[in-house]
This record gives structure tokens, sequence and C-alpha cells, in this order.
């Protein structure tokens, strides 16, 4: 069993016009978001054995506090090709990963992230910043994985849903 978790960067800031796109911070509700996602994936059994996020200072900020908040105690790895990417660059990235994680966490941006969703279940559903989808297989190497309709939309957590 594989389980696939995609989590949009929490709401970022455009306070500093001067800042290059992929320098941007966190907002506040971004800062307040992030814990309050981490800890509802310690509450609901959800903490990765992999996190792998964009590069971007606001999917990096993301994925720092989420792993704090749920509890996972591993390096987190930065990959260059999720920075905007497109579907494929999610999908040839996780078709790296080593069968040793059962489930990963990926930190990205729309719309490839709400492209990927799509591609890989056949739901089509808004993610708004901070959301968490939560994909299975049963049966699926990670160097298999394809970009075809086969993985079971579980959840899509949105931070709005949590209560404060």
């Amino acid at each position: 069993m594989k389980t696939l978790l995609l989590l949009r960067h929490a709401k970022s800031s455009w306070g500093d016009a001067t800042l290059p796109d992929h320098d941007r911070p966190l907002n506040p509700r971004g800062q307040r978001d992030v814990p309050r996602m981490g800890q509802w994936m310690r509450e609901q059994g959800l903490c990765p054995s992999l996190i792998a996020s964009s590069t971007a200072v606001r999917a990096q900020a993301t994925a720092q506090g989420v792993a704090e908040a749920c509890g996972y105690r591993h390096e987190l790895v930065s990959v260059p090709q999720l920075y905007l990417g497109c579907p494929s660059d999610y999908v040839n990235y996780l078709r790296t990963v080593g069968e040793q994680y059962p489930s990963v966490l990926v930190v990205g941006h729309n719309p490839g992230l709400e492209q990927l969703l799509e591609l890989l279940t056949g739901v089509c559903q808004r993610f708004p910043t901070a959301a968490l989808a939560q994909i299975m297989w049963d049966d699926l190497r990670w160097v298999d994985l394809t970009a075809l309709p086969t993985g079971q939309l579980v959840l899509l957590q949105r931070p709005k849903m949590l209560v404060a």
C-alpha cells in the first residue's frame, strides 16, 4: 500500500513587491494554518515517511512547519523541479522515491497540484492554500507510478474545515 499526500504551500505574502516569486514568505494566515494542518495530520496518523518540497521559501516554510507539528523526524528533501512544476515533474520525482517510503508528502504549488490530483485520481477539486489531499494505491511501486487515474482520493482537507 502506498500513500501520497499532496500539500499546497500555505498562504504567502505579497507585501514586498521587490521579492522574486520564489522568495516570498508565508503571511500571518499561512503561518497560522501550517501548524494546524500538521497537528491535524498527527491526529489522523498521517505523518509521512518522507517529505519532499519545492525549493520556494513559502513551500519550504510550509514543509518545515508541518513536519514539526506532525512529528516527522527525518530530513526534508528539497526538489527544485517541484517549484511551479507541472504534473509530469511531480510524477517523475515520485518515480525516483525508494520503496522504503510507503507514504510520501510533497509540498508544492498550483496549478500543478490540482492537475496532478485530477491526473492520478480522475477527481477534479479546487486545491486552496494549505489544503492536503491523500491518495492511496493498494499495489504500487513508486517507480511504476504513471500519470493515469489509478489512485483513490481518500480525503481533501482544507484549513478552513479545521476548528480554530
